[in-house]
């Protein structure tokens, strides 16, 4: 069998969908040994993964500097994206002339024109529901390439039931042509002995199991604001003693946010750490006395997963998909109700009874997820495509 892999969402420091992508790169091979997998970047087919500039020479790294650099001034303005992207659409096109006898794959949801079977993945549906949370141009644009993806594939992949049945109502797809496929917290997200922390979060400032932590873009669909609403209604002494800490990008409309983040950093309550590098990430997590997620919506959720792997209790929203991936393992309650979010992180931080039982219930709700058999499920949705009419 014949799959194209479009891997342009690979770009370290890997995020969410790169994180996706690269381990599904990795894991269909695994699967099945016999697979012809041709993966595909930039319009033109390329032979191995890219990689991360960290780990490069000067020169290499000095090229994707280059290229980041590019792709932001290309996202800062609407015009441009729309000339690269009809460039990129044409040039993919005629990459892809030819190859018709195989499975393209999408995994990002934009699918370019293919003569093929093709299959999508789409991840959630914020630019519709959340649109206010995106740029306006970049929102348009992407609810553009959704709708083009729903009239090219044979079938479309989603992370969760809850985006599946989403995709179903909201856009008026076929159920029976959509597949759930959930993701998985890697290898590195796993409980660790304090020495192992020790290192890394010293140079922090932090201790092992003395914060609460929070990992995600900042803006407001993670409802951060309410979480640190929630946190300031904590007794002082807890406060101080367990700091809230916060690790994520900078995202869009987030200014109002860092007002309130820096107001809570110099009550001496509140870290943020801006972005880290991915390695620290595993260390970050199960270093974490608590893991917080209030989100409105998510279409997965993976940080959820990321913590109950590394051994740390949590608490998130009862939106969207997050009852699912959770499984109930997580302390919840509306993203909105601020007060009972409060109750659950002082219990959270407190209560060493309802810490060990959701430690261990998190535990086995993650071990039910694998990279592995998110490749498994991925392959199957491709031999599907390949038979459908």
């Amino acid at each position: 069998m014949k799959v194209i892999l479009s891997v342009d969402a690979v770009r370290h420091p890997l995020t969410g969908i790169g994180r996706y992508v690269y381990e599904l790169a990795r894991h269909l091979p695994q699967v099945d040994p016999s697979l012809d997998l041709r993966l595909f970047a930039g319009g033109r087919f390329i032979g191995s993964l890219p990689g991360d500039a960290s780990a490069s020479g000067p020169a290499e790294a000095g090229t994707r500097r280059r290229a980041r650099r590019l792709h932001d001034a290309l996202q800062a303005s609407t015009l441009a994206r729309r000339v690269h992207h009809a460039w990129l659409a044409r040039r993919q096109a005629r990459a892809l002339a030819g190859h018709a006898d195989a499975v393209y794959h999408g995994p990002q949801f934009y699918l370019p024109a293919f003569a093929g079977p093709a299959v999508a993945t789409i991840h959630d549906l914020s630019v519709f529901s959340w649109a206010h949370c995106h740029p306006r141009g970049r929102a348009a644009l992407l609810r553009r390439e959704i709708r083009t993806a729903l009239d090219r594939a044979r079938l479309i992949v989603t992370d969760s039931e809850f985006t599946r049945r989403e995709l179903a109502a909201f856009a008026g797809f076929p159920a029976d042509r959509i597949r759930t496929v959930p993701l998985a917290a890697g290898a590195e997200f796993r409980p660790r002995q304090p020495g192992e922390l020790a290192p890394a979060l010293q140079a922090l400032g932090l201790q092992a199991d003395g914060y609460c932590l929070f990992a995600g873009t900042i803006e407001p669909r993670k409802n951060i604001v309410a979480l640190i609403d929630a946190y300031r209604m904590l007794p002082a002494a807890l406060r101080t003693r367990f700091p809230l800490v916060l690790t994520g990008y900078r995202g869009w409309r987030s200014e109002a946010i860092h007002a309130q983040i820096e107001q809570a950093a110099g009550e001496g309550w509140l870290r943020y750490l801006g972005y880290r590098p991915a390695q620290e990430l595993p260390l970050l997590f199960a270093g974490a006395r608590l893991f917080a997620f209030p989100s409105h919506y998510e279409g997965f959720g993976l940080p959820v997963l990321e913590a109950m792997a590394s051994g740390v209790p949590v608490v998130c929203s009862t939106s969207s998909s997050l009852p699912e991936v959770a499984g109930g393992a997580a302390a919840s309650c509306p993203p909105e109700a601020v007060d009972a979010l409060a109750a659950l992180l002082a219990r959270g931080l407190d209560d060493a009874g309802w810490r060990e039982q959701a430690r261990a219930s998190g535990l086995a709700n993650a071990a039910r997820y694998s990279w592995r058999r998110c490749a498994e499920q991925t392959l199957a949705v491709y031999r599907e495509a390949e038979r459908a009419p």
